[in-house]
């Protein structure tokens, strides 16, 4: 029965990913499996139970991290290691962020959950920001609730860089595009670098900003 709803489950997002989910059907992912819809649906009721697994196996990578911040050494170059690991990921889901507004509109523990999401980010960011200020790589805040703006750019960013590289980009799932983006999600910090975080900064990088692929 695992292997059951799993292959429904790695399927399932094959065919979203592909097709979007609103235009994937219980019977498309039957046909897919090669079972009946009513098998299907004894492992998941109806496509919206899917939709909330995949979202929560997605996520699990991401809470583990968070969770796990405390114990971890931060430096830039694990930043932007977990960035690029994170935004792979999200190729691998990218059916979620590709239409998430309407999907977080449609199932209640999935907004929830996201929302929680996004205040641990947030809190997330600030330990970060001031593990960095605490090694001299970034410089103290210049006005009241700048490190709140950057951390807001950032997140921003992080959530839409995928649906915007669609309006332009077919291929996403490059492995040289993904880990530009993860480049220019750090860019966005390199302003607010000391001397010496913004040569750390640069040492990441072949090219000092990376390459648009």
């Amino acid at each position: 029965m695992k292997n059951t709803k799993k292959n429904i489950l790695d399927t399932s997002r094959m065919l979203f990913n592909k097709f979007g989910y609103s235009q994937v059907t219980i019977r498309m992912i039957a046909q897919k499996l090669n079972i009946s819809s009513g098998n299907l649906n004894y492992h998941y009721k109806k496509r919206e139970d899917i939709l909330k697994a995949l979202y929560f196996e997605m996520v699990a990578v991401f809470d583990k991290r968070v969770q796990q911040l405390d114990t971890t050494i931060i430096t830039l170059k694990k930043i932007k290691e977990d960035a690029t690991s994170s935004m792979i990921r999200m190729v691998d889901y990218r059916f979620f962020w590709t239409d998430l507004y309407y999907l977080l509109s449609i199932n209640d523990s999935i907004r929830t959950h996201f929302e929680q999401v996004r205040q641990d980010r947030e809190n997330g960011y600030h330990f970060v920001f001031k593990t960095l200020e605490n090694n001299q790589l970034l410089q103290p805040e210049n006005y009241p609730n700048e490190r709140q703006f950057l951390i807001k750019r950032m997140i921003d960013f992080s959530n839409t860089w995928l649906y915007a590289s669609h309006l332009y980009r077919e291929n996403i799932t490059d492995s040289k595009y993904v880990e530009t983006q993860a480049t220019i999600l750090l860019s966005i910090l390199f302003p607010y670098l000391t001397e010496a975080g913004k040569q750390e900064f640069l040492e990441l990088m072949e090219e000092p900003f990376g390459r648009f692929y």
